[in-house]
């Protein structure tokens, strides 16, 4: 007679792959997935789990295209500003919106991604733009992210339409994300 799992329906092998509790077996595999899942909500507290996970696979999917191929993907863009949508809990605009990429609050959000190919720690940004946060997110070549917010004033000023931000010189906010 073959046991299976309640929660998944998958077959249990033995006591090696599920507990006994309450008259049912529960799989590990099923308890760690939930485990994972407490811990993404933990760490993304202003973001749907759905959203969540979706960021790790992608995230997940682009490390593994680039071990096979050698190759990044150009998704760094988009994976920044997920990031920074799932960790601050910015409300993003729709695509190609003009000015900023989201909301924080009252606060405009002007994000920019420092891509692990990118051969400077810097971004560049329209001055002409209608944000009041520069949120940059810095991608490693292992994928882990950080990110760091400063205010528009705190941004050098000067001539030209694009004002250029050194992550070195961000004593924003920081926040970690490793793999």
């Amino acid at each position: 007679m073959q046991n299976y799992c309640a929660m998944t329906g998958k077959v249990i092998d033995g006591p090696s792959d599920a507990i006994w509790d309450d008259g049912e077996w529960i799989s590990w595999e099923w308890i760690n997935h939930q485990l994972h899942k407490q811990e993404l909500r933990e760490r993304y507290p202003n973001a749907p789990l759905e959203l969540i996970l979706v960021f790790e696979e992608l995230v997940a999917n682009a490390a593994d295209y680039k071990s096979i191929t050698g190759r990044y993907l150009p998704i760094f863009g988009e994976l920044g500003e997920l990031f920074a949508e799932i960790t601050f809990g910015i409300n993003r605009h729709k695509p190609r919106a003009q000015g900023s990429d989201g909301r924080l609050g009252n606060d405009f959000i002007e994000i920019k991604t420092i891509t692990p190919e990118k051969k400077s720690q810097e971004v560049r940004v329209k001055r002409q733009g209608n944000f009041n946060k520069l949120l940059v997110v810095n991608i490693s070549e292992d994928f882990d992210f950080e990110a760091r917010i400063i205010d528009r004033k705190e941004m050098s000023s000067g001539n030209g339409k694009t004002a250029t931000v050194k992550w070195s010189s961000m004593k924003g906010k920081h926040t970690d994300r490793s793999r």
